[in-house]
């Protein structure tokens, strides 16, 4: 599977985006799907996950209420919806997937085994 996040940019504070990212040589609706993102300087920390069919999610405490997952098996591509964008969400956004059935809550990065390139977030103040 190759992953490909996009649609990350400058925002203000507040402000929203949503990421995109597009999965091709296999059918996406096989794996749960997470977003990870890492600051400088920081570790790669785990932002949300969503199971196969799309109908389970979980999100870091950091993030919830501000950011909705989700996806579109037809069209083999999973959302990051981010909206009150704060500073602190600077960062690049990465998006991988996981092969484990019917589990969500998955925060462990090493779990995942394929990984898109990453898309950069910048939040200003």
């Amino acid at each position: 599977v190759q992953l490909q996040a996009y649609g990350g940019g400058l925002v203000q504070a507040g402000g929203s985006l949503r990421l995109s990212c597009a999965a091709s040589g296999r059918a996406l609706r096989s794996y749960g799907m997470g977003w990870f993102r890492r600051s400088p300087g920081e570790e790669r920390e785990f932002v949300a996950d969503i199971g196969e069919s799309g109908g389970s999610t979980t999100y870091a405490a950091s993030v919830k209420g501000r950011f909705t997952i989700s996806r579109d098996n037809a069209k083999n591509t999973v959302y990051l919806q981010m909206n009150s964008l704060k500073p602190e969400d600077t960062a690049v956004y990465y998006c991988a997937s996981q092969p484990y059935v019917n589990r969500v809550g998955v925060r462990e990065s090493r779990a995942y085994i394929y990984w898109g390139q990453g898309t950069q977030v910048t939040v200003s103040s």
